[in-house]
């Protein structure tokens, strides 16, 4: 009698941190980081026209709190019209050219390896909502009750 294989699969892999070439990362230009104070910079995209806040806070929020947040952010990043990002926007800060951040580590320093929130809610689900882990740079859903970072966009 032949079992049947397992329903799911999981792969195991090694993988070695290793640093990422020098030219490696977003094209020259791409990213334009504003001039100021350490923490209230901000990272304009000349791809996407979307200007990102620089520096997340070492807080992590539910989804509701980080709207608020994104909302409330503009007193010390400056301007108007601060949000929390759609899942599409998120994503194209990931840069797969390099892990654990993936992401350009020139114009977001120390950003956390960890989920950041995305606006986009899960559809005929409104109580789960998409968000990126940064240290692959792979999308995900959860409870909108659960708290993760934030990275605010305008």
């Amino acid at each position: 009698m032949n079992a049947s294989p397992p329903r799911f699969l999981c792969a195991v892999a090694m993988i070695a941190v290793l640093p990422a070439p020098a030219d490696a990362g977003a094209p020259a230009g791409r990213y334009v980081v504003a001039s100021g104070e350490t923490g209230n910079r901000t990272v304009y995209d000349t791809k996407t026209k979307l200007t990102w806040q620089q520096t997340v806070s070492s807080t992590s929020y539910s989804w509701a709190d980080a709207k608020t947040y994104c909302a409330g952010v503009g007193a010390s990043l400056g301007g108007t019209g601060w949000r929390l990002p759609t899942c599409k926007e998120l994503q194209t800060i990931v840069d797969d050219s390099w892990i654990a951040p993936a992401i350009d580590p020139n114009a977001f320093p120390s950003t956390p390896v960890t989920w950041f929130w995305s606006s986009s809610p899960v559809v005929g689900s409104p109580s789960i909502a998409w968000g990126v882990y940064f240290y692959f740079g792979y999308t995900g859903f959860y409870d909108t009750t659960n708290t993760y970072h934030v990275r605010c966009v305008r």
